[in-house]
């Protein structure tokens, strides 16, 4: 049940950062919301080392593993509010399903791990997903489909240096580090594109900075409490959950190739954290 709940809020969170970041799209441009989301985010978590006096954390012996994780973080991010701003929002979290595929092949390739017959299994698969969601060659393509794709490796490769840093570093320090390394990355451009938000919007900045941390934090505890399996399972549910938030607040239309490719990942994923080989 605890499982269930800290799932839950990262469901939560990942569908109202998609609403915040749609609510403000047209009006607050990309990079500013990127600059508020990592000024919220320092402001929080150098709150919490305050108050639980642990400022020792902020200090790290492996600063260029944090600046890799977060230059790619950054960009996938980035591709991510683009993809929310311009796409069905069905259609990007299912796209987003290919970061722990990604993640396969990044493995392979920089950390030497082995492509099993499991392993090329979920790629296919995973790729078969892919295809009936772009749907190439049709008319119905979408091109920033390849942004979101993108993004989803950028993620990947954030989520390999994680898996590298969680072996020496607290879950604070690598938030902490987090919004430190993007809040500079993203500040000049903020500064070019800049608007005084009015109160609706910095509600909705306010929302994007929290989702951004509470849904690093719940999936922490889920995957700290259940195998892999059963947390990609429930992370999946994200998919359905965010199909009834687009159909009901934007009016979007339900496309069943979008449950069929995701499922296809979904099930690539499965294949890939099962503990037959």
């Amino acid at each position: 049940m605890t499982v269930f709940l800290w799932m839950l809020g990262t469901l939560s969170s990942f569908c109202l950062m998609a609403v915040g970041v749609r609510e403000l799209s047209g009006e607050i441009h990309t990079f500013q919301m990127l600059f508020f989301r990592s000024v919220i985010g320092l402001l929080v978590i150098a709150s919490i080392l305050l108050l639980r006096k642990q400022t020792a954390l902020v200090k790290t012996q492996r600063l260029k593993l944090h600046s890799t994780r977060n230059v790619f973080h950054f960009f996938g991010q980035f591709g991510w509010f683009i993809g929310i701003a311009l796409m069905p929002l069905a259609n990007v979290f299912a796209l987003e399903f290919t970061a722990p595929i990604w993640t396969l092949l990044i493995a392979a390739i920089f950390l030497g791990e082995s492509l099993t017959r499991k392993k090329v299994t979920s790629l296919v698969l995973a790729l078969v997903g892919v295809l009936i969601i772009l749907k190439p060659g049709s008319e119905l393509f979408d091109p920033v489909s390849l942004v979101v794709l993108m993004a989803a490796f950028s993620y990947a490769v954030s989520y390999v240096s994680t898996k590298a840093l969680t072996s020496t570093e607290h879950v604070l320090t690598i938030l902490f580090f987090m919004n430190l390394i993007q809040l500079p990355m993203s500040l000049p451009f903020a500064y070019y594109y800049w608007v005084t938000p009015d109160s609706m919007q910095w509600a909705w900045l306010a929302v994007i900075g929290m989702t951004a941390l509470t849904a690093h934090f719940c999936m922490t505890h889920a995957m700290k409490l259940a195998d892999a399996s059963a947390v990609v399972m429930m992370d999946f549910l994200r998919l359905p959950l965010i199909i009834v938030v687009g159909v009901i607040l934007y009016q979007e239309a339900f496309e069943v190739s979008v449950l069929v490719g995701a499922g296809l990942m979904l099930l690539a994923n499965l294949i890939n954290v099962s503990k037959r080989r």
